[in-house]
């Protein structure tokens, strides 16, 4: 039987969830939002390994089924709710990824964190825009993404568990080019997702109702001047650490600076 998830989207700490290595990069968390990595990766096939793909698997299969439950009646004695914004989604998400990120174990972060990534081309379709909610976890995935096709922490430097002979140990060449189309994908949905309608209340009503008192400089979608400005940089900035890996290690075959134009471009009116 599956392990059940703890408090906080976590598991138990009898389940044996590897331990945050000792670490004095304080500012990692603050900068990033994840959790700084065990000191070492997890040993293929073992208990903890297992204990950890098996919990990730649960809660995607979980994610997976709270979306599809969007779109229908709950039937009787159903307790799964559907999810009634993309917040929700995106909470359940990024608690997944800063799992992963604790294991330090590229052989789970790489395959399930790329599905994610996938998941998220789905799920962020079928709601309201949410931009506070969509960007925050865009940019952790951006920030395990760079990691990842560098070995080191995009902001410490610190090498990755993993990767203490090189960069073997991480992504593929087939891992590359997935992650690409999906960068790609993600950056040209999301300019086509903050523009399709007004933003979710639950993501902005906070900013909303302090920082606008003139209804009249609401211009786009709902949202103040100062906001809209912020969406379209956001957008613009979409895996923009990725791209610049990606590009190390594959070539410049996006035309990132081209792409970045013609985004910004769809993004602002006329």
């Amino acid at each position: 039987m599956s392990a059940s998830p703890g408090p906080g989207g976590f598991l138990p700490p009898a389940g044996g969830l590897p331990s945050p290595a000792p670490s004095t990069a304080s500012s990692n968390r603050s900068s990033s939002g994840l959790p700084h990595p065990r000191s070492k990766s997890l040993r293929p096939g073992s208990s903890k390994e297992d204990l950890v793909r098996r919990f990730v698997e649960d809660r995607l299969l979980e994610t997976s089924r709270r979306y599809v439950k969007k779109f229908g009646n709950p039937g009787p004695g159903d307790t799964v709710v559907g999810y009634s914004s993309f917040g929700e989604v995106c909470k359940d998400l990024d608690a997944i990824i800063n799992v992963l990120w604790l294991s330090g174990t590229p052989m789970l972060e790489i395959p399930f964190l790329l599905r994610i990534a996938s998941d998220f081309t789905q799920y962020v379709r079928s709601f309201p825009p949410s931009p506070k909610a969509s960007f925050a976890l865009l940019r952790k995935l951006d920030h395990c993404f760079a990691s990842l096709l560098r070995g080191q922490d995009l902001v410490s430097d610190e090498t990755l568990p993993g990767f203490e002979n090189g960069l073997r140990g991480g992504m593929t060449t087939t891992d590359m080019v997935r992650c690409r189309s999906l960068v790609e994908q993600s950056r040209i949905l999301m300019v086509e997702v903050m523009s399709s309608g007004d933003v979710d209340d639950e993501d902005t009503i906070t900013e909303i109702e302090t920082d606008v008192e003139d209804t009249e400089s609401s211009t786009w979608n709902g949202l103040p001047d100062e906001e809209e400005e912020k969406v379209h940089l956001d957008a613009a900035r979409v895996y923009e650490n990725t791209i610049l890996h990606l590009n190390e290690r594959l070539g410049d075959s996006l035309g990132t600076t081209t792409m970045t134009q013609d985004i910004k471009v769809c993004m602002t009116d006329g």
